[in-house]
């Protein structure tokens, strides 16, 4: 098949560059210059040398926020688009757009739609859902400009973070509060910077667990489960997925936690994460492939923090990590999220 690896990018990236055409290799005639260090592969050139080896014909297309690229896309004539776009023009809220736009194009894509983007997105709406199909998630409060949206009765310690970013986006290590006065500065802070409501809810600790489900509602499945571990953090520091712990390299919370398979679990603690994990990527509608974060509290308690849909697919991350102990090797991954899309587009006897 023809398979369109759509991305986007806006400004503060400078210009569109596409990955470099791969070097011819170096002679094997030795040599005392120390080898330069390998550049990190992206996602999208993880996923297009995946979709080679397995027969299709990937090409890239890029959304950098003009209405030009909605209409490269609208003529792109892709048989299926690997949708790795998380906004459009640097705007997260309208990463939801991107999956409507290709649904009114008639373009088939992987992951998650419109309406699943936009549950799993804001997460008081999340939270109320996971409320509502009996899956538990910590209490929470939405607060914006004075106004209080929503609030359930909750006691510190809380965590404030964003109400709509994810990849960890405005959570670092002020983000989780003891007091009333903490709580106020740091509503302030999210309100001044994101021009968002903050969402409140209660501090949960224990071991931050991440569930990789692929398929779709009753067919879904989980794969082995990850762990992010903190245990190596220094006292006093917030044990939380923040900004630096999941992408700043130089930061000392980076290098201190680290991601691995959960260990030392009981079969039926696992059974429980697994089944929430399951019940939380259907309560929000996620399809194809997506990452449930949930927190296993000291007393063996599950809850769901937030649904993901269309996670990150690095080989070296949770989900890739997951698949792997499963069984499956990467290409492999790639080529059932694609045929997991295809099977929605086929006709029903």
């Amino acid at each position: 098949m023809k398979i369109a690896v759509l991305y986007d990018v806006w400004e503060e990236e400078g210009e569109v560059q596409e990955p470099p055409e791969p070097k011819p290799k170096p002679s094997a005639r030795k040599t005392n210059k120390r080898a330069k260090k390998k550049r990190e592969k992206e996602d999208r050139e993880e996923i297009f040398e995946a979709l080679e080896k397995l027969g299709h014909e990937p090409f890239y297309q890029v959304l950098d926020g003009t209405p030009q690229c909605l209409n490269s896309l609208a003529k792109c004539e892709a048989d299926l688009v690997f949708n790795l776009t998380e906004s459009f023009a640097g705007d997260d809220t309208k990463e939801m757009h991107v999956a409507a736009y290709l649904d009114l194009l008639g373009l088939k894509y992987t992951g998650a739609g419109p309406h699943a983007t936009f549950l799993a997105q804001d997460k008081s709406i999340a939270k109320k859902m996971f409320g509502f199909h009996g899956i538990r998630t910590p209490f929470f409060a939405t607060s914006y400009r004075g106004s209080i949206e929503h609030a359930h009765d909750i006691s510190f310690p809380l965590i404030v973070k964003p109400l709509s970013e994810d990849g960890s986006i405005g959570i670092n290590s002020n983000a989780v509060v003891d007091s009333v006065k903490e709580l106020m500065e740091r509503v302030e802070d999210i309100q001044d910077e994101f021009d968002s409501p903050a969402i409140i809810e209660e501090y949960i600790e224990g071991r931050e667990i991440y569930a990789a489900i692929l398929g779709s509602y009753e067919y879904a499945q989980a794969l082995p489960l990850v762990e992010l571990d903190f245990s190596k953090l220094p006292k006093g520091t917030p044990k939380i997925a923040s900004y630096d712990v999941k992408f700043e390299k130089d930061a000392e919370a980076y290098k201190l936690t680290k991601s691995s398979l959960a260990e030392d679990l009981d079969d039926e603690t696992k059974e429980r994460l697994t089944q929430t994990a399951l019940a939380a990527h259907r309560a929000v509608k996620l399809r194809d492939y997506g990452r449930i974060d949930m927190r296993l509290s000291n007393k063996g308690e599950v809850y769901v923090l937030e649904a993901n849909p269309n996670p990150w697919l690095s080989s070296k991350q949770e989900f890739a990590m997951a698949a792997k102990a499963s069984g499956r090797s990467y290409t492999q991954l790639i080529g059932e999220i694609v045929e997991l899309a295809m099977a929605r587009y086929r006709p029903r006897n």
